[in-house]
């Protein structure tokens, strides 16, 4: 069928797929699922630093979860630390920008005054 427009794929005839067997997985092949793991936490949490450190400190959870925790925690302390922040940033870039050609020049002399601050 080689020269059949739009019979070059698929489904063969009288290949099966009725009866029994015919194809697909075979069963009870691949992973198992495992179980899904269950936290019991007592408190609702706004931000994810007070849940990470509930996780990390509660003796009921697996260790294994307790340490996926600690080291999320520790990661983003640690990049908080580096970046500094939105805010800081921000901060710093106004510093910069009030230097040289941008920076702030002092107020005008009032010659009506005479020199002397009113």
């Amino acid at each position: 069928m080689a020269g059949t427009k739009g019979r070059s794929g698929g489904a063969r005839a009288n290949s099966g797929g009725a009866r029994e067997n015919a194809g697909g997985p075979r069963p009870g092949a691949g992973r198992k699922p495992s179980a899904p793991v269950v936290v019991m936490l007592s408190t609702q949490f706004d931000e994810p630093d007070g849940f990470l450190k509930a996780v990390m400190n509660n003796d009921t959870t697996d260790v294994k979860l307790r340490i996926d925790a600690a080291k999320a925690l520790l990661s983003a302390k640690v990049r908080r630390a580096e970046n500094g922040g939105k805010k800081e940033q921000a901060k710093e870039a106004a510093k910069k920008a009030d230097t040289g050609k941008f920076a702030s020049s002092a107020p005008p002399k009032l010659v009506s005054a005479g020199g002397k601050t009113l």
